[in-house]
């Protein structure tokens, strides 16, 4: 278990505590800021009329606090600062194939936050949040695109939701049966690696012609997505 420096220790809950797979949990600050820092779409996990749901949404991150927003008509969003959520961001880095169907796995990253999230209603704040989650997704989009006007504030509602409490874990490396009675199969084993680029842009069909791509998405377009 990857632990990291006693001052950027996470703590640890009932919640949070790694009973299986201990040796894939990790809890260094670190690493949990730079998995969050790699995406921009969670998971949201709420209870709503009594029944579970999982919600994909857009978040962003500003290093304490994970905001997340969605229409103020989105039950999710509605009854989520009501009750204990629990949010999840996961990055597949390969798969792992083992000599025996038992033995694969996937290599990965995720983090696990929970907490009961506010709705943020400071103006300012909600600006702040909003952009966090812009750039999060299009680094430079924030200063290039047009802003919220007070009817768009008005729709939208924004969570913030504290890194208190979070759960890390991160699984690399080979198959673990290299060492064992499966290894005399003559069957290849080993990681096949993902990774997610981003690719051209492509323009709305009903663009002027003349508006080229900016600056800040050209640069990012084949760039590594997570």
């Amino acid at each position: 278990m990857d632990s990291g420096s006693p001052e950027r220790r996470l703590p640890v809950t009932e919640r949070t505590r790694h009973r299986r797979l201990r040796q894939q949990g990790c809890l260094d600050r670190d690493r949990l800021d730079a998995i969050l820092a790699a995406g921009f779409v969670c998971h949201l996990g709420v209870t709503v009329d009594g029944a579970q749901l999982v919600v994909p949404t857009v978040y962003g991150s500003d290093g304490s606090t994970l905001y997340f927003h969605g229409s103020v008509a989105s039950r999710s969003l509605v009854a989520s600062p009501e009750a204990t959520v629990c949010v999840t961001v996961t990055h597949v880095d390969g798969l792992v194939l083992a000599r025996s169907v038992f033995e694969h796995g996937v290599n990965y990253r995720s983090a696990m936050i929970f907490g009961v999230p506010r709705a943020v209603t400071d103006p300012e704040e909600k600006l702040a949040g909003l952009r966090c989650l812009t750039e999060q997704a299009a680094p430079g989009q924030w200063d290039y695109a047009r802003r919220p006007t007070a009817r768009e504030l008005a729709a939208t509602a924004l969570l913030a939701l504290p890194l208190d409490e979070a759960s890390v874990k991160i699984r690399t490396g080979a198959p673990e049966d290299g060492d064992g009675e499966d290894a005399r199969l003559g069957l290849w084993a080993g990681v096949l690696p993902l990774r997610t680029t981003w690719g051209e842009p492509e323009p709305d069909p009903l663009l002027p012609e003349g508006v080229k791509v900016p600056a800040h998405l050209a640069k990012r377009a084949g760039a590594p997505a997570g």
